[in-house]
């Protein structure tokens, strides 16, 4: 039996999902004896096979339009959608922006910051991005598993790709989360 294909890719957060998938330190060698680990932020293969996985992991919530090109990626090409970490599960710190008006951030991001000089502006330039109101990724595109934490405990991910990986869905309850 071929070992399942798995792919990952990041949207609006901070990266510490990955992070602490990389705190699993040697039980990456498990995981990898488990999976064939293909597109990921910290390999040189940046997107999922045009082929497909069998499982895409996406962390950090939709903030734009360029996330959700990703998502949508990701969920095409996967046969299980794991959303990883807060941002991806609720939409996390990154949707606090949502308090404010996006045009309120931009100006507050571009102009009004303690380190800007007075020729502060708000980039507009058709090739950027739309920004868009930050959302959890089940508010864009179907989603399988949901591994919440800020960042997930390494324990929770390996075991999560562990039982991916043998073909077994994660029962993510009681001892599995990281904060029970």
């Amino acid at each position: 039996m071929a070992k399942p294909k798995v792919s990952s890719d990041w949207l609006a957060g901070c990266s510490g999902c990955h992070m602490s998938l990389l705190d699993m330190d040697e039980r990456i060698a498990q995981v990898v004896a488990l999976v064939d680990l293909r597109s990921t932020p910290i390999t040189d293969f940046k997107h999922p096979d045009e082929s497909g996985v069998d499982v895409g992991i996406l962390e950090g919530g939709i903030n734009n339009s360029s996330n959700e090109e990703v998502a949508l990626r990701m969920r095409s090409h996967c046969k299980i959608l794991v959303a990883l970490g807060d941002c991806a599960v609720f939409g996390g710190v990154p949707a606090m922006r949502n308090f404010f008006t996006i045009e309120e951030s931009l100006r507050r991001a571009y102009i009004e910051t303690e380190s800007t000089d007075e020729s502060g502006k708000i980039p507009n330039d058709p090739e950027l991005c739309v920004p868009t109101k930050v959302r959890a990724l089940q508010d864009v595109v179907p989603v399988d598993v949901f591994v919440p934490g800020c960042p997930p405990d390494a324990d929770t991910i390996f075991y999560v790709l562990s039982e991916l990986g043998q073909g077994r869905m994660p029962d993510l309850k009681g001892d599995k989360l990281a904060w029970n």
